[in-house]
Parts: structure tokens; C-alpha cells; sequence
């Protein structure tokens, strides 16, 4: 693959950058501007949301007849680890979760109807929207096949029943993406629904506290009780849930790992400002060796990184479906974005335990980075099943005409 990016590309990221750095990063410094759950204040986000849409820099990561840009992976992993410099970088662009992949699957697997009435809502920032699949024990989490929540069909619409929960962004949300058991079909027994906040029939049970700060609108448990949603809002097709599961999850993960990477810089840029200037002992801790291999390391492990998530761009723009390497990058990302919060603490010492910087804010969001969209586990299953498959194949070149 070619690692050189397009001026394009390469004009947007500067734009981007001076946009976090201009109008962001004053913000996030004011704790004034935090809301109760960690995040950007509603009243501070809409006019920033307003004036990052004006300079031409929303929605990038949509096609152009849907309000974007038609930026592909590659120039996506390049813009949101830019973006993500900053805590409230994404969702200032309307590039965070889980609106950033709701809307790239309903561009994806939409009709022309249901991205007029569902999609572009979420992408003019009109609404807010969820992604409603994990269950409580028994149900389903990373098995989907666990499934419990149930559709039954009664004429033109189906009758929803169950219980979800860890729901993304729910107590602001107005569009919701479903997935629920229409048959007992292994392959074919899941399907997704559209419906909207105002419909009877469900409601929140409670929005469950956390470690970390949270998304907005939080992660709750929802429960099912009778929810009636017409035929026309199936998205896909009955008995097509999981492709729209898989559509949704490879590349979400992918742009997980690509705003992780920019968190993960922004880190060792805390750090190493702070080790230049504090001295101990008579010497500078950027002088200390012990300092310089831990930051060394962490610039290593970024750049591994990046290359992990940019093989996984490239592969998917360019038709493939980049599971193995999706897997990869999202069990390297989420270590290191841990491993960066953890190193720059550490070297920050008590000012960095505070909330004198972001870096206890990483740090409690970073665990979560090991759960969301898949265990490490779960991915090193995955990656273990392509193994015994391809075998040496594994790691081949790919081979050009």
C-alpha cells in the first residue's frame, strides 16, 4: 500500500487541526464547560457543532449527496486521529458514537426513503441517535446468537418484546437502530428496525453509572414491552440483522481506534511538554533515561498503531472486508490508549492524577476501550479462527496484477 495522503486529505487534517486547536482545546480547558457526566455542556457543544459545520468540516465521513464529504477509511483514520486531540473533538464534528456509525450504515444499507426520514436527521445534528443490540444475561452481547429481544410479526408491523442494555447515547436519542430475533435461523433469524423516541411501547429503565465520563445521553437499559414498528422500517431486508450488525461493527471499530490513536498522542504531547520542564534531583525528567524509554516506547506502539489502522482502511476502500486486520488494530489501540493515559499519569505525578489536565479522563475512558465492540478476547478468537483457516496464508502478501 501506498502511505502517501492526497492534498485533500492532507488540507482537511490541517483544517481540522487548526479548528481543535483554535476553538477546542480552549474550551476543554475551562471545567466550566463540562456537563455532570464528564463531557461537553449541550448549551457550549451547539454553537461549536455550528461553526465547525460553516468551516466546511461536518459530517466528513458521509458522501456529499448526504451532507459529507466522501472522505473513505483511509482519509477518515487520518482526519478523527486528528479530531480526537482533544476529548470533545468528535462529536464537534459529528464524527463520534455511536451517531458516526449509525449513520454510516444507514448510507450503507438504507432506502432512499429511510435515509431521508432516518439519516439525515443525524446528519444535519437536528438528532441524536443509538444503536440498541446488547442484553442483560441471558441475552446476547458478543454472541449475537443469544439473542433474546423478539419481533413478532402481526401484519404490517412487528411487536417488540425484551429487555437491552449498555445502549450508547439512549436518553437523548430520537432515531434507534434495533436488532431483534425474528426466527430461530441461525444465520438468518436477526433483523434490524428503525424506530423513533416518541413511539409507545418501551421506555428507559434507568441509565446505568459508569467508571469512565460518558458519551451523551449516557448508557441505559431499555426495555421492550409491546413497541409496534411498521414493516417499512425493517432496515435491509427480514432475516438480514447480522449483515447489518457486521456492515455497522467493522468499520466502528476501525473509527474507535482511530480517534483512540489521536487520545493516545495527545497523552504523550501532556507528558512530554510537562518532562521538559520539571526538574528533579538537579536534572530535567526529559533527561532521565528511564523517562525517555517509556516515552520512546509509546511513540513505537502509536505508530504501530497507525499502521494496523491504516492497513485496515486501505483494505476496506479498496472492496475487502479487513477482518483480521480490524481485530488487530482494535486489541493494539485499546491497550495502548490505556498504556499512554497510565505512561503520562506516571510522569506527570500528581497533576496528572488531578483534573488539572485531561489525563484522568482518558484514563478512565481508556478501560473501556478493552469491552466496547468486542473483547480482546473475542478478537483474538476471531483472529485465531482466521489463522486455522488460511494457515500460512495468514500472512501473505498481497499480490498485485
Amino acid at each position: 500500500m501506498d502511505f502517501t495522503i492526497s492534498p485533500e486529505i492532507e488540507t482537511f487534517r490541517a483544517r481540522i487541526a487548526d479548528f481543535v486547536a483554535g476553538h477546542i482545546l480552549p474550551l476543554e480547558a475551562d471545567r466550566a464547560n463540562f456537563d455532570g457526566h464528564g463531557n461537553i455542556r449541550d448549551a457550549v457543544l451547539r454553537p461549536l457543532r455550528a461553526q465547525a459545520r460553516a468551516e466546511g468540516l461536518w459530517c466528513l465521513q458521509l458522501s456529499p449527496e448526504n451532507g459529507g464529504a466522501g472522505l473513505g477509511k483511509v482519509g477518515m483514520a487520518v482526519c478523527y486521529e486528528e479530531m480526537n486531540r482533544s476529548i470533545f473533538g468528535p462529536v464537534a464534528f459529528n464524527c463520534a458514537p455511536p451517531d458516526d456509525g449509525n449513520m454510516m450504515v444507514l448510507e450503507a444499507l438504507g432506502t432512499p426513503d429511510q435515509r431521508s426520514r432516518w439519516l439525515a436527521p443525524i446528519a444535519s445534528g437536528e438528532v441524536r441517535s443509538a444503536f440498541a443490540m446488547t442484553e442483560p444475561h441471558p441475552g446476547g452481547g458478543s454472541d449475537p446468537a443469544m439473542m433474546r429481544t423478539t419481533a413478532t410479526r402481526r401484519g404490517d408491523s412487528y411487536v417488540i418484546n425484551g429487555r437491552k442494555w449498555f445502549i450508547t447515547g439512549a436518553e437523548i436519542a430520537a432515531h434507534f437502530i434495533l436488532i431483534a430475533r425474528t426466527s430461530d435461523d441461525p444465520r438468518r433469524g436477526l433483523t434490524a428496525f428503525l424506530f423513533h423516541r416518541d413511539q409507545p411501547g418501551w421506555r428507559i429503565r434507568r441509565r446505568i453509572g459508569i467508571m469512565g465520563p460518558e458519551e451523551h445521553g449516557g448508557h441505559c437499559e431499555l426495555e421492550f414491552d409491546g413497541l409496534e414498528i411498521p414493516a417499512e422500517n425493517v432496515l435491509l431486508e427480514e432475516g438480514r440483522g447480522l449483515k447489518v450488525t457486521q456492515t455497522r461493527l467493522g468499520p466502528a471499530r476501525l473509527t474507535h481506534c482511530m480517534r483512540w490513536l489521536g487520545l493516545s498522542k495527545r497523552c504523550v504531547e501532556i507528558a512530554t511538554e510537562y518532562a521538559d520542564r520539571r526538574e528533579g534531583f538537579g536534572m530535567r525528567l526529559a533527561d532521565r533515561e528511564s523517562v525517555r524509554i517509556m516515552l520512546g516506547d509509546l511513540a513505537m506502539q502509536i505508530e504501530l498503531g497507525r499502521l494496523l489502522v491504516m492497513k485496515a482502511a486501505w483494505e476496506i476502500d479498496r472492496g475487502g472486508f479487513a477482518r483480521k486486520e480490524v481485530s488487530m488494530a482494535k486489541i493494539h489501540v485499546a491497550n495502548l490508549l490505556h498504556k499512554a493515559a497510565d505512561v503520562a499519569i506516571q510522569i506527570n505525578g500528581a497533576r496528572g492524577y488531578s483534573t488539572d489536565t485531561p489525563l484522568e479522563w482518558i484514563y478512565r475512558y481508556a478501560r473501556q476501550a478493552r469491552l466496547v465492540d468486542g473483547a480482546d478476547e473475542v478478537h483474538k478468537m476471531v483472529l485465531d479462527r482466521s489463522l486455522r483457516d488460511a494457515g500460512s496464508g495468514f500472512w501473505s502478501w498481497d499480490r498485485g496484477e
